[in-house]
């Protein structure tokens, strides 16, 4: 550890360091780790403005759901879900609920064969308890012990995150961005592309091209995902399951629970209530 690093570190009670709560990870990012856990807890509604991280994090919540977004795209973690932030991302994060956050912060050369785009992550059991034990080791964990084995299995972990359709790409293609930005302000699932190609003046097979090109994603795809990136946190904050179908354009509610339990495996009422 360089004094710099050393002196940040000073302004901590040691015996502190078992667990870093509610601190900015820039007070302990020189510590020379690959991997550094941290926590933090947020109200509802509170909101971190644009910044970026010089590691990687993968955030895990317990509680809350947190809305991110960044110049490509937006995604929505619901609780018990993970997000991942590659080195260097410029990203905003809005707080629905009260949000209990955990953070691992990887350095950027170990963060090769991760995800090169923020995602959307599934968390498994096992993972959720790598992640809470990595809170209680000292931030300068000895590489050679229990907190270095522990942090080298986190690692091995996190490159098997499977990656969940929670996440909305934007085009760089700026007539196409504008055209989805103006959707998610308000999406509708019976748009089509038809209805996209004469403001954009091209064709449908040109449209189409552009459009996987452009979001890594089908028209009907993302749609899909656009709209339950709008549906999440309406839902988190306690709207109904009929009035938010409804505004989304399904014909019924059941039509809209069925799409949401094919996508993401339950029932609104029933992923929402194992995640609160």
């Amino acid at each position: 550890m360089d004094d710099r690093a050393r002196h940040r570190l000073q302004a901590y009670n040691l015996r502190e360091w078992a667990m870093v709560r509610n601190i900015r990870v820039e007070a302990v990012d020189e510590v020379a780790r690959p991997l550094i856990a941290a926590a933090n807890e947020h109200p509802d509604g509170h909101v971190i403005p644009p910044h970026r991280h010089r590691r990687g994090q993968l955030i895990f919540g317990a509680s809350g759901t947190i809305v991110l977004a960044t110049p490509q795209g937006t995604w929505v973690m619901p609780p018990r879900r993970g997000m991942w932030i590659p080195p260097g991302v410029v990203h905003d994060v809005r707080m629905l609920g009260m949000t209990s956050i955990q953070s691992l912060y990887l350095e950027p050369e170990h963060a090769g064969d991760m995800p090169s785009r923020c995602q959307v992550v599934g968390i498994s059991p096992f993972l959720q308890s790598l992640i809470a034990e990595a809170q209680e080791i000292p931030v300068d964990y000895d590489l050679e012990g229990r907190g270095g084995a522990l942090m080298s299995l986190i690692l091995h972990e996190m490159r098997r995150l499977p990656v969940l359709p929670l996440s909305l790409p934007f085009p760089d293609h700026a007539p196409l961005a504008q055209r989805c930005r103006l959707f998610v302000l308000k999406p509708s699932v019976h748009e089509t592309i038809d209805e996209w190609c004469t403001p954009l003046g091209i064709s449908r097979r040109a449209f189409t091209r552009l459009f996987r090109r452009e979001t890594g994603l089908s028209f009907m795809t993302w749609r899909q995902q656009a709209c339950l990136v709008a549906a999440l946190p309406r839902l988190a904050s306690g709207a109904s399951i009929t009035t938010v179908a409804i505004d989304l354009g399904y014909d019924n509610p059941a039509a809209f629970t069925t799409m949401f339990k094919r996508v993401l495996g339950e029932a609104p009422r029933a992923y929402l209530k194992q995640r609160r």
